[in-house]
């Protein structure tokens, strides 16, 4: 996928009920919570059946003479999702094109992130590799930089010429002096939103599918803010929040990240309390029952889908009926991958279960 796909047509002209009637196809193939469930009393080898049986057939077809086991797994899921988003690009035009090519960009920050905690963590060039989701614009000679670098601050000289350049330069002295990675992967959000807002912050949209697509993009911002805001706390960095928050988001003031950092039932009530509480009664109650740091972030990610889906019925022919179908996207992809890791490590199902994020 290359910055070429985002090129505009002549005329500007979108046809966003084109691709949305696509994307309803596409989304009524994805996996429900009952095949999850399926899944996590295989092993490997029933998990690529299972998938061979869906629409990963062909990626388990193709690769099947190659691979076994979860690599396999592994790369099938990642040809997929790189298929899937390349089509969105070949179906859109014009205006649409472009809001769709500059979202999954979004592939580009986690490939950035993946591979700096990648490098933190002592993982090797190949198992950062692994974890790459190839569907963003960063050209292959800046990924295998960035998955050969044997330090984090090569990796940052990989990426000076990127968006994400300036960025983590200014936060890597943070970083050398904390030793947490919080103000790496904070700079790589940074970058990444305030690229995809610099449009819609200029366009003073009050209705209509723009002032859906911007609502959308708030609720991300809002919601990574606050996860941002309990790992931080859980880190013990000395962090003030206004150093981490990404700009464009509305729920939360710096002052309100510092308690929710102390106290998680406090983000609970200020979700509850917000635009979101009407659509995420249950998501907050699974919040709400969250026994750990990890079970407390797929309680919000499975509450962003939620209130991500509900804005994409909303408005059926904007763009967000797209973004969200990429969310639901990825999150499949990454909770076959758990599954599948999971099995491969030895995990209980009840273990692997606490990995997904299931609405």
């Amino acid at each position: 996928m290359t910055s070429t796909s985002t090129t505009r047509d002549s005329t500007g002209s979108s046809n966003p009920e084109f691709v949305n009637a696509r994307v309803r196809s596409r989304r009524a193939a994805l996996f429900d919570d009952e095949d999850y469930r399926k899944l996590v009393r295989m092993g490997p080898g029933g998990i690529a059946r299972f998938m061979e049986e869906s629409e990963y057939e062909a990626e388990i077809n193709a690769l099947a003479s190659r691979h076994d086991g979860v690599d396999l797994i592994e790369y099938a899921l990642n040809r997929n999702l790189a298929k899937h988003f390349d089509d969105l690009l070949r179906w859109s035009e014009g205006d649409l094109n472009e809001q769709i090519a500059k979202y999954l960009r979004r592939y580009d920050a986690w490939n950035v992130k993946t591979a700096i905690r990648g490098v933190y963590s002592g993982s090797s060039p190949e198992e950062i590799r692994d974890d790459l989701i190839l569907a963003g614009e960063l050209d292959d000679a800046v990924l295998d930089r960035i998955v050969e670098a044997d330090s984090i601050e090569a990796i940052v000289e990989a990426l000076e010429a990127t968006m994400f350049g300036e960025p983590l330069e200014g936060s890597y002295d943070q970083f050398e002096s904390q030793n947490v990675l919080v103000p790496l992967e904070n700079a790589v959000d940074r970058a990444f939103y305030s690229e995809l807002l610099a449009d819609v912050d200029t366009a003073g949209h009050s209705e209509g599918p723009l002032a859906l697509y911007e609502e959308f993009l708030v609720a991300e911002i809002d919601f990574l803010n606050a996860r941002n805001a309990l790992r931080v706390a859980r880190s013990g960095a000395e962090i003030d929040p206004e150093d981490y928050v990404i700009e464009g988001g509305e729920l939360f003031s710096a002052d309100e990240l510092r308690g929710v950092g102390s106290d998680p039932d406090q983000l609970v009530e200020l979700l509850r309390d917000s635009e979101y509480g009407e659509e995420l009664s249950a998501p907050l109650d699974q919040l709400r029952e969250a026994d750990s740091l990890i079970e407390f972030e797929h309680a919000l990610d499975a509450a962003l889908l939620e209130y991500t889906d509900h804005l994409s019925n909303v408005y059926p022919v904007s763009i967000t009926a797209v973004m969200s179908y990429v969310l639901a996207k990825t999150r499949e992809v990454e909770n076959i991958r758990a599954i599948a890791r999971g099995k491969e490590v030895g995990l209980d199902q009840q273990q692997i279960e606490e990995e997904l994020v299931i609405l």
